[in-house]
């Protein structure tokens, strides 16, 4: 018997009949295998669509909302399919129960509308766990000390279910979602894209940093400082699929656990583990900053208090005049609003010229071997430069290299590192 939490996203609760579909993979990993049932809790996203047509309706209301009353009506997407999942189950011959965040309750803490889990109070949701209660749980949603509701942000229900799990001290955390693991690349772009058994936390914070839409960053964050084992799974499966525990999905794991499954023969380690991807950055060049102590802060503090994240920042060789130029990217979403305002601070830094460009992507290539191993950013270098494949900016961490290239060789670049690196799926005969 294992203590198992469930996580089904918004395009596998999309309508009754999905919701059927899911509760009868409840059902079934309810059961187990052999006789031996196990206890399961399941977290739900609202159906696909709805949060954006509720966010709709607060902007329409008041385009100045109050985000406490936002959380309220963006709340009610999972609060829908957490009930109609309990009541499908229930038609099922299940016993099952709905447990909202306020009921929990899931305590959170910080801003509405982009709130931080602090404590998940769970003795009475193991008991009815250990009474063979299925526990349907809407994610992204929680209360704060004052008794309100708050959501999570965007892709909080992966987090919610993670937290949850932490709390039960689930054996494993499933996520389902519309793709059957994670891939050493986008199989929309490399048919030879392989599905990984298993990756570290890590390597799978980083993946999902730089591009990997699999899972959220926060969630993977969590189970990293928790010690929750994530499985990565499709809902998309027959009635007669077989039970998650023998399904071949992802599983995130830790270093020490990868290394024993290395060690056992049930997969291999190699340098690279995937390929990332990511068109939503621009680039931004301030020419001929003064090349003085303080000028770069005089350019990133502004940036950081609009919360406007910088990723990539290269700053030339300075000018005899002393002045250097300064380049840097940002989300695309976020350009508008970081021209406007380093363009109110021109005299304060001191620029002479803005020059953007939003038609660019971020390539980058992720592994743990990259720890003990040369050469990696060698090969990802000649790869791209047999190519004609132009590298406009570079930057790093420990298992992750990133490069900046023109968006129109996004696909190429990915491809060539993809065979590069010898990720590539072997040919059947």
């Amino acid at each position: 018997m294992a203590r198992i939490v469930m996580k089904f996203g918004g395009t596998s609760m999309a309508g009754t009949e999905r919701i059927r579909r899911v509760a009868k993979i409840v059902r079934k990993q309810q059961a187990g295998r052999d006789g031996a049932r196990n206890e399961v809790a399941v977290v739900v996203s609202a159906m696909a669509g709805e949060t954006d047509r509720l966010v709709n309706f607060c902007r329409e209301a008041n385009p100045m909302y109050d985000t406490a009353e936002y959380d309220v009506v963006v709340a009610s997407g999972e609060q829908v399919t957490s009930g109609l999942l309990a009541l499908t189950l229930q038609s099922l011959g299940a016993k099952a129960r709905s447990w909202l965040g306020w009921q929990l309750p899931i305590v959170t803490t910080g801003k509405h509308a982009s709130a931080r889990i602090d404590e998940i109070d769970a003795p009475g949701l193991g008991e009815a766990m250990a009474e063979g209660v299925i526990a349907v749980i809407p994610g992204f949603q929680g209360v704060d000390e004052s008794g309100r509701i708050t959501t999570l942000g965007r892709g909080g229900s992966d987090t919610s279910a993670v937290a949850v799990a932490a709390a039960v001290k689930a054996d494993r955390c499933d996520i389902y979602t519309d793709v059957d693991g994670v891939y050493t690349t986008d199989p929309r772009i490399v048919s030879r894209a392989r599905k990984l058994k298993a990756v570290t936390y890590e390597e799978m914070l980083e993946l999902a940093s730089v591009g990997a839409k699999v899972l959220q960053t926060r969630s993977v964050g969590l189970a990293m400082r928790e010690g929750v084992r994530v499985q990565v799974l499709s809902s998309f499966v027959g009635d007669d699929a077989i039970p998650a525990d023998e399904i071949p999905g992802t599983l995130i794991v830790s270093e020490a656990e990868m290394n024993d499954l290395v060690e056992r023969g049930e997969m291999e380690r190699q340098h690279v583990t995937g390929i990332a991807h990511d068109k939503n950055e621009a680039k931004i060049i301030l020419t001929r900053v003064p090349d003085r102590p303080g000028s770069v802060a005089n350019i990133f503090e502004p940036l950081a208090a609009a919360s406007i994240n910088v990723d990539m920042i290269i700053q030339n060789v300075g000018r005899d005049k002393g002045e250097t130029d300064v380049t840097f990217t940002v989300p695309q979403a976020d350009l508008p609003r970081a021209q406007a305002l380093l363009e109110d601070r021109r005299d304060e830094i001191g620029f002479n010229r803005i020059i953007t460009d939003s038609h660019i992507a971020k390539i980058s290539v992720v592994g743990v071997g990259m720890k003990s191993h040369a050469g990696v950013a060698g090969t990802m270098f000649r790869a791209l430069s047999e190519r004609g494949i132009n590298i406009q900016a570079i930057s790093t961490s420990e298992i992750k290299i990133s490069v900046m290239i023109d968006e129109d060789e996004t696909e190429l670049a990915v491809r060539v590192l993809h065979t590069a690196y010898g990720l590539d799926a072997p040919v059947d005969d």
